[in-house]
Order: structure tokens, then C-alpha cells, then sequence
């Protein structure tokens, strides 16, 4: 038969008899020797897995008289909650508990995720104290609404947190305008009553990264090593005597997310701690917020802000127009992601012409201000014009609107 004859099938047979009597004519045959060869270099990679310990090496637990670990009490045998667990569990391991966590008769599980997705959104969860449902824990402002969430997130939406979020950012409570009045604020300041959308600080991490983001230096780049970026002199030193240094990454190291922000327990990094970061001793289930004087002390001072304010200035004169107008407005639309308001620009643009001035009369202050051996100012630039756009660019990055969510 010629191939015009053949069917699909007989015309496939031909071919793979054809390969096997002549395999280099297969022109997949070398990108398939090719592909073996590195997969040939590759080690067998081995995933670690938990066991339980046989019986007779498992530690034995008991209740330390006044917490005394020198006065062991009873012995304490692993168990469950026995008001979420009536039928009892025949061997109370680890794998016992994670199905015990997921089963449809454990009602705490599904209403401690939503809690948690609802204090990320709103800033606070419906039931306050995120790390204790117990009974000394906070009563729920809506435990109807509590409830829903959660039956609602394992039935309907079968434990899909990206669903969950959507329909918390969809719902008519989050897209609430945050705009609130005298006798609202006298009656509920809290927002207990969800009359009113969020308004939340960012957290510690994000206040750096929104930072970096408006300035133009944030750097996209993923995983990697932990990073050092600059921070005030001398706080290592005082820890360690002398022995160990803050080594200050250079280039884009130097900008990366707050995430990859190295932390050291007993030196943490001052301004994350500043804005109420853990220190990391203990788990910390919910960040308490304060709002404290020391915090715009940071924004406005921190070597690391005010290098991210010059990069935010040049930034200005490149991209902001030929006007200080333009150039004003363009930072609060940066910034505000909204339209600026008239009386926001002119207080801005009073602050650039006295501060450029001052600037123009002492030229020494410009250039340790405006000029940086990380950052140098742009060509064609006057300093002093710079160094007064540095100090605008310092009070955008510390307007209100820019730290809150």
C-alpha cells in the first residue's frame, strides 16, 4: 500500500517499525539523549517525612508544679479536646489531629481562618483576640455573620482562600467609604459596628516596601539570601561589644522587600520594630498597633527613608513635568492615588520654595542632603533645587494616607 492508502493507525505502525530498525532517523532521538544526559546529573532528591517515635522512646509530658520543670506533677497522656471530639480518637497522633483539625465536626478550624482573613482585611477580627477562641478570649461582635463565614468557606467554597478573599472585598462592608463623622466616631471609634469601610496601618514590612515602591527603587527580585539595608550606626556595636558589624548590602540588594529584611532576636531592625514588628522570641498571632511619635521620628529621619525620599525627588524632576506644580502634583498622585487636592499642592509648594532657599543660602546643607555616593543626583540638576525636593519628598512619604490601607 503507499501511504495514501494507509489509515492513521497503519500509517503510525510503518513509522514506529521504520524508528525501531533505525533509530537515529528519529529526529527526536537526540533531544531525548540530550535531556537524559542532564537528568543523569541531577541527585536523587529525598524529602524529609514526620514519624511518630515507637512507644517505649516517646517523651513523657506531666504537669510542672508552678511551671517548675524541677517539680514534674502528673503525667499528662496526648488527647483532644473532648468537648469536639464526643467519639474519641483510638490513637491520639499526629496524623489523628491534622484529620481531626479538617473533620466536618470540628466547628473551630473553618471560624479561626475566617477570623484571621477578616482582621487582614478590616484590621481587626470579629472576634478581637485572634490567638484565643477560649473562654478568655473576646465574644464575637457578629457571631451570626462568624458563622456564616465559616460554613460558607468549607461547604460552599470547599476551603478556597483565594475565594474567600474575593467575596470579603466584594461584600458591601469592606467597600464601605472609610470617611467617618463626629457622632459615628463618639459612638463607635473602633468600627465595632462595621459602620464604616477599613482603615488599617500598614504593617511594619509594608510601610519599607511602600516606601521603596513610591520612590522607584523597589526591587522585584525573589528569594534568595537575607539582606542588610541601611540602618542607623552603631545599634550592632552596642549589642555585641564591638564584634559584629551591620555589613549594609549595595545595589539592589540594598532595596529589596522588608520579607527578605535580615532579624536578629536580640538587635532587631529598629524601624520594623518601630512600627510594632515582633521581635521574633515568641509567636505572635496578632500585631498590637500603636501609633506613637517615634514612628514619624523614623519615617522622617531613618537613614534608610531619607535615602528613599532623595530617590523619590530625583524621581520628581525626571518624570514630574517642568513645573514645581506639576512636579507637586505628580508626587501626590504617586502617593495618594488620587487626585491631589488644591490646598495639598499649595502647602506643598509654599514648603519647596522656603526649604529651596534655605537650600540656595547654605550649600554645604544641599549637598550632604541632595547628593549621596549610593544615589548621585541627576545631571543637570541644581543641588540646592534637589536637596528641596528631597525635604517635599520626605513629607509626601509621611503623609497619613501613605501608611494606612
Amino acid at each position: 500500500k503507499n501511504d495514501s492508502e494507509r489509515s492513521v493507525a497503519e500509517q503510525e505502525r510503518v513509522l514506529a517499525l521504520f524508528l525501531a530498525d533505525h533509530p537515529d532517523a528519529d529526529p527526536r532521538a537526540a533531544q531525548l539523549a540530550a535531556m537524559e544526559k542532564e537528568l543523569a546529573a541531577y541527585k536523587p532528591m529525598e524529602t524529609p517525612v514526620m514519624r511518630e517515635l515507637p512507644a517505649d522512646k516517646r517523651r513523657k509530658t506531666h504537669v510542672l508544679s508552678k511551671g517548675n520543670y524541677l517539680l514534674p506533677g502528673d503525667e499528662v497522656a496526648p488527647g483532644l479536646p473532648e468537648a469536639f471530639n464526643p467519639g474519641g480518637v483510638a490513637e491520639p497522633d499526629r496524623l489523628a489531629v491534622a484529620r481531626w483539625l479538617m473533620d466536618d465536626g470540628n466547628p473551630l478550624t473553618a471560624r479561626v481562618a475566617v477570623n484571621r482573613y477578616w482582621a487582614q482585611l478590616f484590621g481587626r477580627g470579629l472576634v478581637l483576640t485572634e490567638e484565643d477562641f477560649g473562654t478568655q478570649g473576646a465574644y464575637p461582635s457578629h457571631p451570626e455573620l462568624l458563622d456564616w463565614l465559616a460554613v460558607h468557606f468549607r461547604e460552599d467554597l470547599k476551603w478556597d482562600m483565594k475565594a474567600l478573599l474575593k467575596s470579603l472585598v466584594l461584600s458591601e462592608a469592606y467597600r464601605q467609604s472609610a470617611v467617618v463623622d463626629a457622632a459615628t466616631w463618639e459612638r463607635d471609634p473602633d468600627n465595632r459596628l462595621l459602620a464604616r469601610g477599613p482603615r488599617v496601618r500598614l504593617n511594619a514590612e509594608m510601610v519599607r516596601d511602600q516606601a521603596l515602591a513610591v520612590s522607584g527603587v523597589l526591587s522585584r527580585k525573589m528569594f534568595g539570601e537575607s539582606v542588610f539595608p541601611p540602618q542607623p550606626d552603631g545599634l550592632w556595636r552596642a549589642a555585641f561589644n564591638g564584634e559584629r558589624n551591620w555589613a549594609t548590602s549595595t545595589g539592589e540588594d540594598r532595596y529589596r522587600r522588608g520579607l527578605y529584611v535580615f532579624l536578629r532576636r536580640s538587635v532587631p531592625y529598629p524601624s520594623m520594630i518601630t512600627f510594632d514588628a515582633p521581635n521574633r522570641e515568641l509567636c505572635t498571632v496578632r500585631r498590637i498597633p500603636t501609633n506613637t511619635p517615634l514612628q514619624a521620628f523614623v519615617t522622617l529621619n531613618d537613614p534608610a527613608y531619607v535615602e528613599m525620599a532623595r530617590a523619590l525627588a530625583a524621581r520628581l524632576v525626571r518624570e514630574g513635568g517642568t513645573t514645581p506644580e506639576e512636579r507637586v502634583r505628580h508626587g501626590l498622585r504617586l502617593c495618594l492615588l488620587r487626585a491631589p487636592a488644591d490646598p495639598q499642592v499649595r502647602a506643598l509648594l509654599e514648603l519647596f520654595q522656603t526649604e529651596l532657599a534655605h537650600y540656595k543660602a547654605a550649600p554645604e546643607d544641599a549637598r550632604a542632603l541632595a547628593t549621596d555616593a549610593v544615589a548621585p543626583a541627576p545631571e543637570g540638576v541644581d543641588t540646592a533645587e534637589l536637596a528641596a525636593w528631597t525635604v517635599v519628598a520626605n513629607v509626601l512619604m509621611n503623609l497619613d494616607a501613605m501608611m494606612m490601607k
